[in-house]
């Protein structure tokens, strides 16, 4: 399995600043160490006509040269630098990647992405570039046939950019599953979105993805599936208040899988957001993903041709 990578680029953020920046290499570290089947690969950039598939060009522009507006900058949650404008680059570059080699293979992943907060002309939430959505554009424009895309988002915040991006597109259907009173407090309208309470719990959140997953099958029939599969809905995560157990995301993520294998769908993932409280927590959510997404790759390398 490919699993494309950025952590190489580190931003250099102030003292206390809650983002994770960390949490990339270590996750990078136990891949290397427990799943030695993965092949780890370093994420190209996007190039500006591959952002601009989504982005506005005075934007891309803005990230890339440092002149982009201070109020977009404080919402977006990063100081500019030449790093962090490579580093968005790069992760939109890693879920392209991973897209291309799941249209090849099953499954592909990349280590960071699910920036799903970033709309064509800004940025917020720690989102620069919206990743999924600048990679479903270009798989698109890249099959030779219309191809049709299912995102995934099961991240703890409602992915409020990628429902703006694709609100009129009936080519990308977009399912959500968040908390209703988590981050943006302004939601956008998706084509699924999955209001749950603080406190849902395993049970009730297990119940609502698979009649999520149920109506998504009923309404559209995709080619690729691009899964953002947030850490954030752990029990011990700062942000997240859902209260998912270990166990409850394992079972989260293989029933994603398993709906995608059962259809023949390639898959891409993306690891999205993650701000345990212990960063180890975090990674370990993450660790345990990738686990389950090897053992569908491998039925995918297995499968009768």
């Amino acid at each position: 399995m490919q699993v494309f990578y950025t952590d190489q680029f580190v931003l250099p953020l102030p003292s206390g600043h809650r983002f994770p920046m960390g949490k990339y290499r270590l996750l990078r570290d136990r891949l290397a160490a427990e799943l030695p089947e993965i092949r780890l690969v370093p994420a190209e950039p996007a190039s500006e006509g591959q952002l601009a598939l989504v982005h506005a060009p005075g934007y891309i522009q803005a990230i890339g040269d440092g002149s982009v507006d201070p109020k977009i900058l404080r919402e977006i949650g990063f100081p500019w630098s030449l790093a962090m404008a490579e580093r968005a680059r790069r992760s939109v570059g890693a879920t392209i990647a991973a897209c291309r080699a799941a249209l090849r293979e099953g499954v592909a992943a990349n280590i960071a992405g699910g920036t799903h907060h970033a709309y064509p002309d800004r940025g917020g939430g720690f989102c620069v570039f919206n990743d999924a959505a600048v990679a479903a554009r270009l798989m698109q424009a890249e099959a030779r046939r219309g191809l049709r895309v299912a995102i995934v988002d099961l991240d703890v915040h409602q992915g409020n950019g990628t429902a703006h991006i694709f609100r009129d597109d009936p080519t990308v259907f977009t399912l959500s599953l968040h908390g209703q009173k988590n981050f943006p407090f302004r939601k956008e309208p998706g084509d699924l979105d999955v209001d749950l309470p603080d406190g849902t719990g395993d049970e009730a959140y297990l119940q609502a993805l698979e009649r999520a997953l149920d109506e998504l099958g009923h309404r559209f029939d995709p080619g690729l599936v691009i899964y953002l599969a947030g850490a954030d809905p752990h029990e011990g995560d700062r942000l997240g208040r859902l209260k998912l157990t270990w166990d409850g995301l394992e079972a989260r993520d293989r029933r994603v899988f398993d709906w995608a294998w059962q259809r023949g769908l390639p898959l891409a993932f993306a690891m999205a957001g993650g701000y345990g409280h212990r960063i180890e927590d975090t990674v370990q959510v993450q660790v345990n993903t990738f686990a389950v997404a090897l053992g569908y790759a491998r039925r995918w390398q297995n499968r009768p041709r």
